[in-house]
């Protein structure tokens, strides 16, 4: 097991995210291609990094100062249930209402009204959920 967002885990998240076809391959349909880094509120920099192109991710590790396109933040412990149980589109609009989650980096308004965006992004955390951590 590697800590949440950590180099080791970072690299097993980006082989699940290529392995999943409503992710690496929905989002190769739109010749999706950003910088994302994941992290905790309160910090100065996002701790993980995966650098996704035409929807497949070809990098990800911890993050490095890479210039990134979304960085999403939210506590340890609500990170920890949303990989746990899951986080559908009711979830995800509190949680950016209520801003347990943020984009520090990033348009939610844009992705989330693009139905090709959405999905995807919500299928994130279901992989995320199956990549064991500390």
């Amino acid at each position: 097991m590697a800590a949440l967002f950590s180099q080791d885990w970072m690299l097993e998240f980006g082989t699940a995210w290529n392995a999943e076809p409503e992710l690496g391959q929905a989002l190769a349909r739109i010749s999706f291609t950003s910088n994302i880094g994941y992290g905790f509120i309160g910090e100065d920099a996002p701790r993980g990094f995966i650098k996704v192109e035409n929807g497949m991710v070809t990098e990800a590790g911890e993050y490095g100062g890479q210039e990134l396109n979304w960085d999403l933040r939210a506590s340890e412990a609500d990170w920890n249930k949303w990989l746990d149980k899951g986080l559908g589109m009711v979830a995800l609009g509190m949680a950016y209402t209520r801003r347990k989650l943020r984009f520090e980096v990033g348009d939610y308004g844009a992705m989330i009204k693009n139905p090709a965006m959405a999905g995807p992004f919500i299928k994130s955390f279901a992989v995320m959920g199956q990549i064991a951590r500390d």
